[in-house]
């Protein structure tokens, strides 16, 4: 029995239609129906044979692996078109893009931690030369005025005008520029407060496996922390691949095939919580999103089709 006609029977078997099988796979209905006929050539490339088969038999219950081994021979695959050569040419465009780089980036948080304990220590200094009781702002020890005050037994001076200075309610005198203990912690605390909303406000985007997925197609997912207020999804592709895109609440953003004409694919999805992609061929699909490359979390040349969550948190919505 042919490969084609092992797959139908075990979409019958299930009783499946060829309409329900394409919204399970995300495969058009031609396609489908092409490789139960074992009508190969007239599939997008001779590559998505293999990658359309694989996802073919998971929906149905196969194992994919056992049945590809099994009909290897039956399954065309061209020089032109192996899947090491689009690995090839994938990794060469990454190797390429100075974008894709983010080790700069992640110096950045360093730097401003040094940076505010220096301006903490700075202020810290500030007030302490400010307060201190023995030196004017010239640094230089204070002289007795004995041209205006009287010398009393008691200790206290006396103004040329035979006035004492004022006691505040804690029994200590207090002059015209003197300033609180409180009022200056206060001012320190507001110094601290400034810095370190500073600090959330200048961190860069950064993009976080939380899970990497398993099975076939793996589903995985990551958070993009410290997004700005302008999230863009842009995907470009250097052949065609099966391309979904929806929201945290399933709405379609995009669903089509992908080929080189509409990319790059360029969506605003700064009003989303978290999005999903449903990449048909990750090798010749390169996403980035708030300008971040996104690396797939599962090696591209091991599972073609993957399934990929991303979590949207903005500065505003951090939690600890």
């Amino acid at each position: 029995m042919e490969i084609g006609e092992r797959l139908k029977e075990a979409r019958e078997a299930k009783n499946l239609s060829l309409d329900k099988l394409q919204d399970m796979t995300k495969i058009q209905k031609r396609y489908l129906d092409a490789i139960e006929q074992g009508n190969f050539g007239i599939l997008p490339g001779k590559f998505y044979a293999r990658a359309f088969i694989k996802e073919y038999a998971s929906a149905v219950g196969l194992d994919a692996k056992e049945l590809m081994e099994e009909h290897k021979d039956e399954i065309p695959q061209t020089e032109e078109e192996t899947p090491s050569q689009y690995t090839y040419i994938h990794r060469s465009r990454k190797d390429n893009s100075p974008a894709k780089g983010t080790s700069v980036f992640s110096l950045i948080p360093t730097v401003i931690v040094v940076l505010l304990i220096i301006g903490i220590m700075a202020v810290v200094w500030f007030f302490a030369q400010d307060t201190s009781p023995d030196t004017d702002n010239n640094n230089e020890p204070k002289e007795p005025q004995e041209d205006n005050a009287i010398i009393r037994d008691s200790g206290d001076s006396e103004q040329e005008d035979g006035q004492y200075p004022e006691e505040n309610d804690t029994g200590t005198k207090d002059g015209p520029g003197d300033t609180s203990d409180s009022e200056q912690q206060d001012q320190q605390d507001e110094q601290t407060d400034s810095s370190s909303n500073e600090d959330i406000d200048n961190a860069s985007p950064e993009l976080v496996v939380e899970e990497r997925g398993s099975g076939s197609p793996p589903e995985s997912t990551l958070t993009l922390k410290h997004a700005s207020n302008d999230i863009t999804l842009k995907i470009e592709t250097s052949g065609e691949s099966w391309l979904e895109v929806e929201n945290g609440n399933g709405e379609s953003l995009f669903s089509n095939m992908f080929g080189e004409d509409e990319s790059p694919l360029e969506l605003d999805v700064s009003d989303e919580d978290r999005i999903w992609i449903n990449a048909g061929s990750a090798p010749n699909l390169d996403v980035s999103i708030d300008g971040l490359a996104l690396t797939y979390p599962v090696d591209p040349e091991k599972e073609v089709f993957q399934h990929i969550w991303i979590n949207l948190n903005k500065d505003g919505d951090q939690t600890d």
